[in-house]
């Protein structure tokens, strides 16, 4: 088992229209926060990423927030965090949250969302770093993804033994506890992967 400091929390910039969204938006940030785990997340205090940042923040957590410029532009950035980090475009933004996290969780979300979840899964699959994922199926938003990981191992496109990069579960508290284990997937050509990223 291993100690997550920081974890990367990406979500919509709506609230969807589940009132369950937001009720896991809200448990997630105070979760983290209760745990001492920082919150990274994208900067904004719109939708369900200002849901889990408010509630980290209510909670007296750590609330990092990385936000492209042209988004801070519009007043879009969260004026409450323990961090705000103004960057010049969302590949710098997407690098910053990855460096400053211990592992990733999914909420639901729309097309950005599944963006920056699959690119970490990319990097962990590449050993450009040793993070894993979660998504946090809520309501069973998620289960289509689950679906969809079965069929690209079925389909020879991802390993089996990469699987484990990504982790998918309806309850918070087993996400984490998953999330916590040491990596033990191998990397795309089938050696072990370690701690150790791609320089």
């Amino acid at each position: 088992m291993t100690t997550l400091g920081a974890v990367a929390v990406f979500c919509g910039s709506s609230f969807g229209n589940d009132p369950a969204y937001e009720a896991a938006a809200r448990l997630t940030g105070r979760t983290l926060a209760e745990r001492g785990i920082d919150v990274i997340y994208g900067g904004g205090h719109v939708g369900l990423m200002g849901a889990v940042a408010d509630a980290a923040v209510e909670a007296g957590g750590r609330v990092i927030g990385v936000i492209p410029r042209q988004l801070d532009d519009r007043e879009l950035a969260h004026d409450g965090l323990t961090e705000l980090h103004v960057v010049e475009s969302m590949h710098e933004r997407k690098q910053l949250m990855a460096d400053l996290s211990d592992a990733f969780v999914a909420l639901p979300g729309g097309a950005g969302t599944l963006e920056e979840i699959a690119e970490q899964w990319t990097w962990a699959q590449l050993t450009i770093h040793a993070k894993p994922c979660g998504f946090l199926d809520v309501a069973g938003f998620w289960a289509p993804m689950r679906t969809m990981l079965t069929t690209m191992v079925e389909s020879g496109f991802v390993r089996a033994e990469q699987s484990g990069i990504v982790s998918f579960s309806d309850d918070l508290d087993d996400l984490l506890t998953i999330l916590s284990a040491p990596p033990s997937w191998t990397d795309k050509w089938g050696g072990v992967t370690d701690q150790t990223p791609v320089p």
